[in-house]
């Protein structure tokens, strides 16, 4: 059983395959609309954290491929606490082809997949984002042409986003640096997978504390809000902590003059990114949101055909 559920789990050549495939799902697309390679299949779509982007791509994504996707909302399942997971797992496996799950904890996608008679798809959990970051390559990929070799610097929080831009740059081949304040981190056993992958496909990985620092020459700037669902009782010290992270005009000018700037959305403007950058003319924020969509087709594609 194939799963989606981590980019390390996943080769360069296998990212690589994916994000041609998007590319000519998006061209295919815009020439006029894709085939319907899912017609008949059905995606549950199975959410514990609501969500605009994973919800409304995923959901687009099988209509565009002639399939059909189903919306369980917190409620109706409560996942691991109204019913077990590993009977959630089973039940929808019976009635649908794919599950893809957004939850808190990663402990929830690993027991669907283990669990499932169906591919699972990870579309969040507090251990990492992979949808977001084939997203987040595919936008970098139609921008320059290529990932390897490329400096990508994410400013902030070592959180699940980050967890995966690592991944997928040090699978691809990409020099990965990242700013955080003292105490937010990326986990070490998150770096040392990196650092091992990166040797692998000549990458490299740097954890910096300053921001200025960490932009240096930089081709791709990353920012991700400092207040993640579920930590809004964090919000005072982690805001103070973060501060000096802002993606402002200085900071940016100090990359690559031809860098872009990358946010997952949704932004607190102001507080991580100003409103100058995140609609400036560095910005692909909005091409990347809608790149979830292409993506996540190739993602889907490659699990049900």
């Amino acid at each position: 059983m194939r799963h989606f559920l981590s980019l390390a789990d996943h080769t360069g050549q296998e990212l690589q395959a994916l994000l041609s495939l998007a590319q000519q799902l998006k061209s295919e697309w815009r020439q006029g609309g894709n085939s319907p390679r899912l017609q008949a299949k059905v995606l549950a779509m199975v959410f514990q954290k609501p969500s605009l982007r994973t919800r409304v791509s995923f959901d687009m994504a099988m209509r565009h491929l002639g399939g059909d996707a189903l919306y369980l909302s917190p409620a109706e399942i409560g996942l691991g606490k109204r019913e077990a997971i590993k009977d959630v797992s089973r039940v929808l496996s019976g009635y649908v082809d794919c599950i893809m799950a957004r939850v808190f904890e990663h402990r929830h996608i690993l027991e669907l997949a283990q669990h499932a008679k169906v591919p699972v798809i990870n579309g969040l959990s507090d251990y990492s984002h992979p949808c977001q970051a084939m997203a987040d390559g595919l936008t970098i990929l139609e921008h320059f042409g290529r990932l390897e070799g490329l400096q990508l610097t994410f400013i902030g929080d070592g959180n699940n986003v980050a967890v995966s831009l690592l991944f997928l740059a040090a699978r691809m081949g990409m020099n990965f640096t990242i700013a955080s304040p003292e105490g937010f981190e990326l986990p070490g056993e998150v770096v040392e997978i990196g650092r091992r992958l990166a040797t692998e496909s000549g990458g490299a990985v740097r954890l910096l504390r300053d921001p200025r620092e960490a932009v240096a020459g930089a081709q791709v700037v990353y920012t991700d809000t400092w207040v993640s669902m579920g930590q809004e009782e964090d919000a005072g010290p982690r805001e103070a902590a973060f501060r000096p992270y802002q993606v402002n005009s200085e900071l940016v000018a100090l990359a690559d003059r031809a860098a872009i700037v990358l946010h997952c959305l949704p932004a607190h403007r102001g507080q991580e990114i100003t409103d100058e950058v995140a609609d400036g003319p560095q910005s692909l924020i909005f091409p990347q949101a809608e790149n979830r969509l292409h993506a996540q087709k190739a993602i889907l594609v490659s699990l049900l055909t």
